[in-house]
This record gives C-alpha cells, sequence and structure tokens, in this order.
C-alpha cells in the first residue's frame, strides 16, 4: 500500500442564497460554495478573517458556504480562531495525498480542491477556490460565472517560475509540456500585474473558480500527480527548489489547457485577487496601494510583520481598511501567527 498523508475537511456552512447573474442554479444548488486549505498554523486567523469578511462585506454573496480543508496535523494545534470556525458550524472530514506527490511543496491543497469539486458537483452552480490570505472588501459578483463560462481566472502575480512568451521553453517548461501533452495552439499570452511581464499560460492557483461538473479541479491533481512521477521533472525540482516549490501552480496550467477550449474560460478583472502590498514583500516595478474598487485582496505574510502605520499608506473605503486594522491587532501584527 503507497502510505498516504491525511488532510482535515472543515467545512464551514451558512444557510441562505443569491439570485446568480450567468447559469441559474437549480432549486437545489447554491449558487457559490468557496473552499480553502489550511496548511500552516499562522493560516488559522486568515481563515478567520477570509469567512468574517465574505459574511460582513460579501453583499448578495455573504451567505455563501465556505468549505475549509485543514492539514491533519494541525488539528490539534491551540487556535482560537479554528475553535471559532468549529462554534459556526465545523465538520471535520479527511483526505489522502500520495507521499511521493508531497515531496513536492504546497500540494495537499491540490487534493483538498479535487474533493471539494466532487463534493460541490450537483450542490453549487460555481466553486471558487482561493488561498486563505483572501479577503473579501465586496461582493465578488465575478464569481458567478456568466453562461458557457467554465472557469474563471486569474494570471500569477510576477512572472515567478512562468516562461516568458516571446522565449523559448526551459528545460523545466519544455518537459513539462511534454509530460503534461500540451497542444502549441492551446497557448496564450497573459500579463503579470506586479511586473508586466508577457508569459505563457500560468495560472493563479490562489483564485480559480470553476464549474464543479466539469471536473477541471480533478484534472489539476490527476495532472499534478503525472508531473510529480517523472523522473526528469523531479532531477529539475531537485536542481531548483522555485521550481519544485511552484510544480502544483504549473500543473493547473496543464489541466486548463488540455481539458477546457479557449472560449470556456473568463479572465476576471483586477477588482479580484488584488495583491495587497505585493511590491512591498516580493518586489517588481508597480504598488499595490489602492483597495478604492477592489472586491478580493490578497496579503501573504504582511500582516505578520506590518510596520503599525501600514493603514495610512493605502487608499479606499476608510471603514474597510480600519476593519483589515481590527482584525490583524493594533500594531498590524498577527496575533495568531505560530511560524511556519
Amino acid at each position: 500500500m503507497v502510505p498516504k498523508l491525511i488532510a482535515g475537511f472543515l467545512a464551514v456552512a451558512c444557510l441562505g442564497g443569491v439570485s446568480a447573474c450567468g447559469r441559474a442554479p437549480s432549486s437545489a444548488e447554491e449558487p457559490l460554495v468557496v473552499t480553502t486549505f489550511v496548511e500552516f498554523p499562522d493560516e488559522f486567523l486568515r481563515l478567520e478573517v477570509m469567512v468574517d469578511s465574505l459574511r460582513t462585506f460579501g453583499g448578495r454573496l455573504k451567505n455563501a458556504p465556505v468549505w475549509a480543508y485543514v492539514a491533519e496535523e494541525l488539528l490539534g494545534s491551540p487556535s482560537g480562531s479554528l475553535d471559532t470556525a468549529k462554534r459556526l458550524g465545523a465538520e471535520v472530514r479527511s483526505i489522502y495525498a500520495p507521499e511521493n506527490v508531497t515531496w513536492f511543496p504546497l500540494v495537499r491543497k491540490v487534493f483538498a480542491a479535487a474533493h471539494a469539486e466532487a463534493q460541490a458537483s450537483g450542490r453549487a452552480s460555481v466553486l471558487a477556490r482561493l488561498d486563505p490570505d483572501t479577503i473579501f472588501i465586496d461582493e465578488p459578483a465575478e464569481y458567478l460565472l456568466p453562461e458557457g463560462k467554465s472557469l474563471g481566472w486569474r494570471p500569477v502575480f510576477h512572472r515567478n517560475i512562468g516562461s516568458l512568451f516571446d522565449e523559448p521553453l526551459d528545460a523545466y517548461w519544455s518537459r513539462a509540456y511534454e509530460v503534461m501533452g500540451i497542444r502549441d495552439e492551446a497557448v496564450f499570452p497573459m500579463i503579470t500585474p506586479a511586473d508586466g511581464h508577457r508569459i505563457r499560460p500560468y495560472f493563479q492557483a490562489g483564485c480559480v473558480v470553476v464549474r464543479p461538473e466539469r471536473g477541471l479541479l480533478k484534472k489539476w491533481e490527476e495532472t499534478l500527480v503525472r508531473l510529480a512521477a517523472d523522473p526528469l521533472i523531479r532531477d529539475l525540482c531537485g536542481k531548483d527548489q522555485r521550481k519544485r516549490t511552484f510544480t502544483f501552480q504549473a500543473a493547473l496550467t496543464g489541466a486548463v489547457l488540455n481539458h477546457l477550449e479557449r472560449g470556456e474560460m473568463t479572465a476576471l478583472s483586477d477588482r479580484i485577487n488584488y495583491p495587497l502590498f505585493f511590491r512591498e514583500m516580493f518586489g517588481g516595478g508597480k504598488d499595490f496601494h489602492d483597495m478604492t474598487s477592489v472586491a478580493t485582496v490578497r496579503y501573504e505574510y504582511f500582516f505578520q510583520n506590518a510596520p503599525p502605520d501600514w493603514d495610512k499608506t493605502i487608499r479606499g473605503p476608510a471603514d474597510r481598511i480600519a476593519w483589515i486594522k481590527d482584525r490583524f491587532g493594533s500594531e498590524g501584527q498577527d496575533p495568531d501567527h505560530l511560524g511556519r
């Protein structure tokens, strides 16, 4: 038997619904379900903030169910934030990820996403797979995909390990394309928001909005397993930690390009997945300090050690900025942070 690693499933379910634009859900379907994965102790607070912000600022979608998968080894960790989530009606389940795949970091979120998709099929019109550092600032109406669309996507924030569109594939991407069977005609350019690079498809895994019945997230899991088993990919990743770390996201590229027609995809606007303070954390040529027209933001690890006056450096709705400030402590610290 192949050894397995277990992750827990935390389902935060709330009653209610909205009228969806785009494909109308059946009477038995939720218009939207949100799912996420908590892998590190400092993400418990992120989960609480994400759910709280959705309930507070999510508009017609504020009562959307939230399904959060929690790494099994964290389920016994002391956390007031997790206790709060449990008081909201948490249900713990387990999923499995093959040990040979978990040599690659961050892959358990892929298996969690595939499981959530299977659970959501027939129960939700749309599933939004989000990283837990998502804060809802306004109603994310774009999640309600238009008729005929099966994927709402955003590009990666910056190039990272991505492949420049006008340059040849490097050894890693060349092999990945071969293993994943990506056709030349499926490739199209996208622009990274933080550094303005024109890259080949490299989708943001922290914000993936899908029609559950299309099975895209299951294809993501299958593609990841195939990549992870390839000896050359493993050899290349053994020599390059960044490629090893982000292979889970490269697999999403293969799943999308092989499973969906271009007409099934819709690019979400930059109101969605806005990378607040990205330049301060990772560099890049653009500041992200204006939340004026934003629906959702991402913040990575910024609030773990934020300067106390961070709120004076951004623009946007004063009540939202004050709300975020309150959630992360008066000094901009993450009070639930236990370290990775």
